[in-house]
């Protein structure tokens, strides 16, 4: 990638609203995202000449939605994947446009997390069956991702001595975050009580409010060269690298951990090649948007691309330097914690919307007054470079660097 280093930007974002019961399919969702994308950089449905999309079963296929759209793709692919899918597929379309394959590519992700395929199953969904490495999980109560993702986390309370307090204060921010943000989900601030007061899910790390919201909802995030950025509605964001899906030595978590530490996160690897191509450093950048499906998986990413030492990033996120007005605030928004569940493509947004100087919702357009009590700005000021960790299973990573 480092060959590819600011060759490419991302020039549009759309989303529809982040809800609990949207009364409408996959395919309405992602043709209403896609076209407020193309709306935001300034395009013609004709201008978009590859589609993709990633789902686990739950979604619309890119020939379906090019059809509503009007779209013919050059190139299009729908991979199977979750959270570790967002910045995978960005370096994806940017090596499809590298390679002549199209020039102008729409990434989608729509789910109906609440009202259709929960990840943690629901009683409305019926009876599941049990296939495949399913066999050696789920008729050991290990069903949902709350309860195979905590097993490392309950791993780094052990060594570390990482605390409940710790991770509530993640929640914390996160409700602090989306007090500011009129599309947030959840909007209440809370304190670190309400989070170790809400009922357990999983013990020892995770509480109900520890927990990601399910929403129903799309999103979409355009990619293209930046030499056909530079005449588009919106400042030009640059990628200046992605890495996806990297692994730990293997990405079966379960069979993992007999080869590396269970506290170690796969971008433990996959930061050191998203730095060097980037060129920069952790201490470089400014804004970072950390998967959040659980307040713990930030802590373990922090820690895995060099932001803290192992066993530091307790310590790190109640310094206060995640918040708005620290040094390097995370999820910004309110992330999946708070602004709504899209696997990964919200925390890219939001982060594109900060380098374009666009996050607040409060104040005069172009007049942020940087006032981050309840219900002011998220806007951070002079943000010039973000980072945004994925996250798969603990085994399974990705992340990316943008520039303004």
């Amino acid at each position: 990638m480092s060959g590819l280093r600011d060759k490419y930007c991302i020039v549009g974002v759309g989303e529809t609203a982040y809800t609990r019961g949207a009364g409408r399919s996959t395919r309405s969702l992602a043709a209403e995202a896609v076209r407020r994308a193309i709306i935001d950089a300034g395009l013609q449905a004709a201008d978009v000449d590859g589609l993709m999309s990633y789902h686990v079963g739950d979604s619309t296929i890119t020939p379906t939605l090019a059809t509503d759209l009007g779209v013919r793709p050059n190139f299009f692919a729908d991979p199977f994947g979750g959270g570790s899918s967002t910045e995978s597929l960005i370096g994806l379309a940017a090596g499809a446009i590298e390679a002549g394959m199209c020039h102008t590519v729409a990434i989608y992700r729509a789910l109906n997390g609440y009202s259709g395929l929960r990840l943690g199953g629901s009683a409305r969904q019926g009876p599941h069956t049990i296939t495949g490495s399913q066999l050696d999980s789920l008729p050991y109560g290990l069903a949902s991702p709350a309860q195979r993702f905590q097993l490392a986390f309950a791993r780094h309370m052990y060594e570390y001595g990482t605390t409940n307090e710790q991770l509530a204060r993640i929640r914390v921010v996160g409700s602090n975050h989306a007090s500011n943000n009129p599309k947030a989900l959840y909007r209440k601030r809370l304190t670190v009580n309400d989070v170790l007061e809400s009922r357990w899910v999983v013990k020892p790390a995770c509480h109900l409010l520890d927990c990601c919201a399910e929403t129903d909802n799309a999103t979409c995030i355009i990619v293209t060269s930046a030499e056909r950025a530079r005449n588009l509605r919106q400042r030009p964001v640059y990628i200046m690298s992605t890495v996806g899906r990297v692994t730990r030595p293997f990405p079966d978590f379960d069979a993992d951990v007999q080869c590396s530490p269970i506290t170690r996160q796969a971008g433990y690897y996959g930061g050191r090649l998203a730095f060097r191509n980037a060129g920069v450093e952790p201490t470089d950048i400014h804004v970072t948007g950390c998967y959040d499906c659980f307040t713990f998986s930030p802590i373990i990413l922090l820690e895995a691309y060099g932001y803290c030492e192992l066993g530091e990033g307790g310590d790190y996120v109640s310094s206060g330097i995640i918040e708005l007005g620290g040094a390097r605030p995370n999820n910004t928004s309110g992330g999946q914690l708070c602004e709504g569940y899209a696997q990964g493509m919200n925390l890219v947004i939001e982060n594109v919307r900060q380098l374009r100087h666009q996050a607040d919702d409060s104040c005069p357009e172009g007049q942020h007054t940087y006032d981050y009590s309840e219900g002011g700005c998220r806007q951070v000021k002079d943000v010039e470079l973000t980072m945004n960790m994925g996250w798969g299973t603990p085994a399974i990573g990705s992340a990316m660097i943008l520039r303004r």
